[in-house]
């Protein structure tokens, strides 16, 4: 057994993988959620400078960490690390794979892992698993990702993706962006679907002279973006094989993605998650991170010219255009969702919702 000082001098004991946890420990259990809702008293993240992973416990309690390199492989009988205070604790896991751990607390149980995935030539590339759902569930892990362009990706972007393993690769970038830039995919992809959304007029003017927009016209037709996404015939016949494509167990792991990630793929993210009864305010806030990850991205362009910063970010206002569009002409998102998209809800709940035991 080896002591090691977290970030704020506390002490937590980390064993080795291979040990099997002592007496006092939660032993046995499989992973899953159960107790109190834990989500927002612990998280998975990166240190931005240094790399390492962290384990964040906000609140003081007392807890055990297990791990695995997917949810199944959790290995319920070897803990990883312990303590009894909140702080940020580094945790020993080899770089090069994804892990997924489950954290058992005295006020409840529950599956974490990183949202944003550390890829060196992908930037917004994140797990849409974890949300909790209005019926107390939680959505599965590694299942299903949302992305900026997979172009960039690095050799070691590609191993680590391979391991998940990423089966299928959603594309909705326009079909001169797909020439121009294919995408990198790793060897275990078995599909590659080129589903292109190209918002008509309004992208022409963008690409005419882009230099020449004022930041109150990009405001503008990111929103009337928004709105077309959701009711454009060729858009929804899009959206509408996305979850086809999303309906059959055999296409997932899977990734969609645009070129940042954040517009035809915002929509596309903010459907599946509420196909599974995740709140809208929960979703938005899943949205605007993606102001966060392109910052690095798109942050030099945005100083040279501060008039398209509408463009390359994301704004509460944008997502809710395409939401109200749904809800004035459906009336609720439900109904879209089936009535317009052909979605079966209790299907992609029962494909992509743990079970859980929260109180």
């Amino acid at each position: 057994m080896e002591k090691m000082s977290n970030f704020h001098g506390l002490t937590v004991y980390v064993l080795v993988m291979a040990m099997i946890g002592n007496s006092s420990c939660t032993g046995s259990r499989q992973p899953g959620y159960s107790g109190e809702d834990i989500h927002t008293l612990a998280e998975i993240v990166r240190d931005s400078t240094t790399g390492e992973m962290m384990l964040v416990i906000k609140e003081p309690v007392e807890w055990q960490l297990y791990a695995g390199t997917s949810v199944d492989k959790i290995d319920p009988d070897k803990e990883i690390a312990r303590g009894d205070r909140e702080g940020r604790y580094k945790i020993d896991i080899p770089p090069e794979r994804r892990y997924y751990f489950q954290l058992h607390t005295t006020r409840g149980s529950g599956i974490l892992a990183e949202r944003h995935l550390p890829l060196k030539g992908g930037f917004n590339f994140r797990d849409l698993g974890g949300f909790r759902t209005t019926e107390g569930r939680y959505v599965k892990w590694g299942k299903v990702f949302r992305s900026d362009e997979l172009n960039h990706l690095t050799d070691e972007d590609l191993s680590y993706l391979d391991q998940l393993p990423l089966i299928s690769v959603v594309d909705f970038r326009s079909e001169q962006e797909m020439e121009a830039g294919p995408d990198r995919k790793p060897a275990s992809v078995e599909h590659h679907y080129k589903l292109s959304i190209t918002p008509g007029n309004l992208q022409g003017r963008i690409t005419e002279d882009i230099s020449s927009l004022t930041a109150s016209e990009s405001d503008s037709i990111m929103a009337v973006i928004n709105e077309q996404l959701v009711m454009d015939t060729a858009f929804v016949a899009r959206y509408k094989e996305f979850f086809r494509i999303l309906q059959e167990p055999s296409k997932v792991p899977l990734v969609f993605h645009y070129t940042a990630g954040k517009d035809c793929t915002g929509i596309g993210a903010y459907l599946f998650l509420s196909s599974l009864g995740v709140e809208e305010k929960v979703i938005m806030e899943d949205y605007l991170a993606s102001n966060t990850y392109l910052a690095p991205k798109y942050g030099q362009l945005m100083t040279i010219l501060p008039s398209l910063e509408p463009l390359l970010t994301v704004q509460p206002h944008y997502l809710q255009a395409g939401i109200d569009q749904i809800k004035k002409e459906f009336y609720t998102v439900g109904n879209y969702l089936e009535r317009v998209l052909k979605v079966d809800t209790d299907r992609m709940k029962e494909l992509y919702l743990y079970e859980s035991d929260i109180r």
